[in-house]
């Protein structure tokens, strides 16, 4: 088959399995098979495909037609123009949570300490890092935190991809968190269990359930870590969540019973709630 008959054969399949990108999705996975640009698509159309990416390129189609995440697919996925591993381990960095990355970036300075719990495959902590760099800011001091030994494993080779100095916990939640910290920062599992079953079939189906379910009223994470983490930030310091977009008004109430001051909601650019910040003072 040429290029152009595979393609249009992977875009079909997709489509009539009702993923809602199929030509999308489908130029990905060629881009990936093949390592051609699309650029050189328009030119080499006509070119035959050799049959070992022939066969590669349609099973990891038929994968995608299961509704298998493209990222689990490819590995890969962009976050604040980074490259970032990920498998099943881990949820797929999303840009909704560039808004917290953002929020948290405009707050760092010199010699801080940063703890970044449920890390997950650590795209939010590594950005951060990667931004102190690029401000070429002195003793940025890391440290990301996850119960899952598996997502700590990913975001380790993360950390390792792009060269940053931070270090992995295994820990649920400040279990076993030393010292304080300048700027805490989590996106915690917030969706109620009883609306997993609604989600799109990649995440429910895909994602880890423990980076999903944020128990009855998609609630109790954020209040663990508002509870315990007058214990390890600095007075002055700030403790960023993202949200879902329901939870704007709960997460800040929880905020400033436990002594936060200065608690304010970030809107994402499609107008909906997604960062709730605070500084502690007590």
């Amino acid at each position: 088959m040429t290029l152009k008959e595979l393609y249009e054969q992977g875009s079909a399949i997709l489509a009539e399995a009702g993923i809602a990108e199929a030509g999308l999705d489908a130029w990905y996975l060629l881009e990936f098979v093949t390592k051609i640009s699309r650029a050189m698509y328009y030119v080499h159309a006509g070119d035959a495909v050799c049959e070992e990416k022939q066969i590669r390129y349609q099973e990891l189609v038929q994968k995608r037609a299961g509704y298998i995440p493209l990222q689990h697919l490819t590995g890969e996925q962009e976050f604040m123009g980074l490259p970032f591993f990920v498998d099943s381990h881990v949820l797929i960095p999303r840009q909704d949570t560039e808004n917290l990355v953002e929020c948290a970036c405009g707050l760092l300075q010199d010699h801080m300490s940063v703890l970044d719990l449920c890390t997950g495959s650590g795209c939010i902590l590594l950005s951060m890092e990667h931004f102190a760099r690029e401000k070429k800011l002195q003793g940025f001091a890391g440290a990301g935190a996850d119960v899952s030994k598996e997502a700590l494993a990913v975001a380790e080779k993360n950390g390792d991809r792009l060269e940053t100095d931070v270090t992995w916990i295994e820990s649920d939640l400040f279990e076993k968190i030393e010292g304080k910290f300048d700027l805490i920062v989590s996106n915690p599992p917030y969706i109620r269990t009883s609306e997993i079953p609604k989600l799109q079939r990649e995440v429910k189906d895909h994602d880890p359930m423990l980076a999903l379910d944020g128990k009855d009223d998609g609630l109790y994470f954020y209040r663990r870590i508002i509870r315990e983490s007058v214990a390890y930030i600095r007075p002055g310091g700030h403790l960023l969540f993202e949200i879902g977009f329901d939870q704007g008004a709960q997460v800040s109430a929880l905020m400033r019973e436990a002594g936060y001051s200065s608690v304010m909601v970030k809107k994402d650019l499609a107008g909906l709630d997604r960062v709730v910040s605070g500084v502690y003072q007590m």
